[in-house]
């Protein structure tokens, strides 16, 4: 926070041809490699034109070969990066191998076009490299690639959804576990897809001392005279070569905060002058000193990150760990910290990268990791505790501990002044360990005494995740608003953030059957903004009743939040199991899912669909289901219940799962409870350390 085309068509040739820009030396050299063993792609002349004329306009020299004798160590040392250019079968020997492995090992880049992932399936090292082998594909047609990461140097550029026409691959496995995953192809949008939901078609990684990228789009000479793809293109040969940066670790886990629509946006609120404008997925900053914070949920113990962008030299900043600021944009200032955002601010601690006025970051890493104005970043900062860690662009920046309150707070994004613009992307967060508190109260029928007269607040709008919504009553007291929750949940926390109308007096109340009533807290000096209020008690209902107002208007509640976990016995330990199948030749049999013992578990035949169910004895009321997965886990499965076995009900389903610990909150009853697993994650079977099944 500061105060104040056409495309070129050659030929490929079995000897070098290099081309350097006229008006300064180049930065970096750059091998574009087009041996074909198998099919060979009528676009590779285009190709080679197409990086050879980036190369000029982009101040990088280009070197194109289909000799595979280019492939020795010395040579190779001379280039920053090597283009795989739809290469086909094995093209290179052992020694050349072992030569591009060093390479790679010693810090080079490579870039994998279209084909470069139907080369070399005998050399497993390589298949790592470019992240998953091809497949099949259909006939070339127009389908809708989806930009999963806009920050990222090859895609930032692109919108939430681009439509082209290409040859669509689909892979042998799914490359997500192990690469950070850039654009997915929408399969409802073209026939012939194979890989189901999650289909990445462009990704990175760092490799084995190196730096790897691969699109499979390219496969038409059309593609090449396509600015939108050879930006793209451009994009993934600077990263490879290490001259634009970009975080490219796996990501798994994280639950956005802001997705780039209104209806995400619409759960934060703004303290303070100025605000933020929405366009394309990207909030855009206007006026200020103001504060966009996230009040629906305090978090601790997590990693935070924000794709961030200044067009020139501006500022703004990440703020963590603050209390409620009501509408003060400087209660975050005092109370928590700021990742800065500021390019040339003199003063070290006041820079990006740093804790601002706590801690500079480190110059050098940041220096060389920074991409430069007009150019999109990558926050990771990590808390936990009093620690924060910076990471930019997937590299640690710099490391602190606070003697302030931190552990636990609200997250932010600032807005500086009319003078320093920036703009924000896909903020998303993960939490360690355990999952952060659900809120039971969301989406529950609610019932008030009353609204107000002729407005919109509805009862509903407390319960709607929707920050920007509330309840209002009449001018009178008492006044109520009560949640209907199901089930009954042991409850631990209610959550109270009220509007300017609030509640002087009100009490917090449970019940079994939502008529008689149980006080769990009571207060006659309350004070508006949020109360955050511990309970101890049980119930299907809670219900705030105020009163007293604190104003002439009625209560007025933007949120009512309500936190718990139901009350329920497990009831699948030790309950007969069955499987569509069990590893060949493996212990991993179904009955170690249900055994209590953390440290056995049921593994599936290597294909899909693969299944699991469990006879519980009798009809049970279902109201939480908790997969514990090793490794090989289901990304797409369903939760389903049956009275006999046979026919089954759905009560839960995901096409995004992402491993781990998935403990599932489930409204269903049944004798029998089944997993049915439909897209594996990983090119194994689905294996679960533990399925327990709760309720009563």
């Amino acid at each position: 926070m500061r105060r104040f085309l056409a495309v070129l068509a050659l030929a490929a040739a079995a000897t070098l041809t290099a081309v350097t820009p006229a008006n300064a030396a180049p930065a970096f050299k750059v091998l574009v490699f087009t041996k074909t063993a198998g099919f060979r792609h009528s676009s590779i002349p285009a190709g080679i034109a197409a990086v050879q004329q980036l190369g000029a306009a982009n101040n990088f020299a280009v070197d194109a070969t289909e000799d595979a004798g280019a492939f020795t160590v010395a040579n190779l040392a001379q280039y920053k990066a090597v283009v795989w250019l739809s290469t086909t079968g094995d093209v290179l020997n052992d020694a050349q191998q072992a030569a591009f492995q060093s390479y790679v090992r010693a810090g080079g880049g490579y870039a994998g076009v279209h084909a470069a992932a139907d080369t070399e399936y005998g050399w497993s090292w390589y298949g790592g490299l470019v992240g998953a082998y091809f497949s099949s594909h259909p006939a070339n047609q127009q389908a809708t690639v989806r930009a999963e990461d806009r920050a990222h140097p090859s895609t930032a550029h692109l919108a939430s959804a681009w439509t082209r026409v290409d040859e669509w691959y689909n892979y042998a496995t799914n490359p997500r576990a192990n690469v950070k995953v850039l654009a997915t192809l929408d399969e409802s949008t073209y026939s012939g897809g194979s890989m189901g939901a999650d289909h990445p078609i462009t990704w990175c990684q760092a490799y084995d001392g190196g730096r790897s990228w691969y699109t499979g789009m390219g496969h038409t000479d059309e593609s090449y005279a396509d600015p939108t793809f050879t930006r793209l293109l451009l994009g993934g040969i600077r990263w490879a070569a290490g001259a634009a940066a970009g975080d490219c670790r796996p990501e798994r886990g994280y639950t956005a905060l802001f997705d780039g629509t209104q209806a995400s946006l619409d759960r934060w609120r703004m303290a303070g002058p100025g605000g933020f404008t929405l366009a394309d997925g990207t909030i855009s900053s206007f006026g200020g000193m103001g504060l966009l914070w996230y009040p629906v949920s305090t978090f601790a113990d997590y990693s935070l990150k924000v794709d961030w962008m200044m067009p020139g030299d501006d500022n703004g900043g990440v703020f963590i760990g603050f209390p409620d600021p009501g509408n003060d944009p400087w209660a975050p200032v005092n109370a928590g910290h700021e990742i800065q955002v500021d390019a040339t601010d003199a003063d070290p601690a006041r820079t990006t990268g740093s804790v601002y006025s706590f801690k500079a970051p480190d110059a050098a890493l940041r220096a060389a990791n920074l991409n430069p104005p007009g150019a999109w970043n990558t926050y990771d900062i990590q808390v936990h505790g009093q620690r924060v860690e910076v990471y930019l662009n997937g590299v640690k920046v710099n490391d602190y501990v606070s003697s302030r309150s931190i552990g636990n707070g609200y997250v932010g994004v600032q807005n500086d002044g009319d003078a320093a613009h920036i703009s924000y992307r896909n903020i998303r967060i993960k939490t360690d360990g355990a999952p952060p508190a659900t809120d039971v109260a969301r989406g529950r029928p609610v019932t008030v005494s009353s609204v107000e007269p002729g407005s919109p607040h509805a009862g509903a709008n407390a319960v709607d995740g929707n920050a920007a919504t509330r309840w209002g009553s009449a001018y009178s007291d008492p006044q109520w608003i009560a949640v209907d929750l199901g089930a009954v949940h042991s409850l631990s926390r209610v959550r109270l953030n009220w509007e300017t109308a609030y509640g002087r007096a009100y009490q917090i109340q449970t019940s079994a059957d939502g008529s008689t009533w149980t006080n769990v807290y009571s207060t006659t000096t309350g004070d508006g903004g949020v109360d955050d209020v511990a309970v101890s008690g049980s119930g299907r209902y809670v219900r705030v009743n105020g009163t007293q107002r604190a104003t002439q208007w009625g209560y007025s509640l933007w949120d009512l939040n309500v936190y718990g976990t139901p009350q329920s016995g497990l009831l699948s330990q030790g309950r007969p199991v069955t499987a569509s199948s069990v590893e060949p030749g493996s212990p991993h049999a179904a009955a170690n899912a249900v055994d209590g013992n953390a440290a056995t578990r049921w593994g599936s035949a290597y294909s899909d669909p693969q299944w699991i169910s469990v006879d519980l004895g009798t009809t049970r009321a279902i109201s939480r289901v908790r997969l514990s997965w090793e490794t090989a886990y289901g990304h797409a499965y369903q939760i389903q219940t049956s009275a006999d076995g046979s026919t089954w009900t759905t009560v839960y389903s995901t096409t995004t799962g992402d491993g781990g610990v998935d403990d599932v909150t489930v409204t269903g009853s049944g004798r029998y409870l089944r997993v049915n697993g439909t897209q594996r994650a990983t090119q194994w079977g689905y294996s679960l350390w533990e399925l327990e099944v709760y309720g009563s």
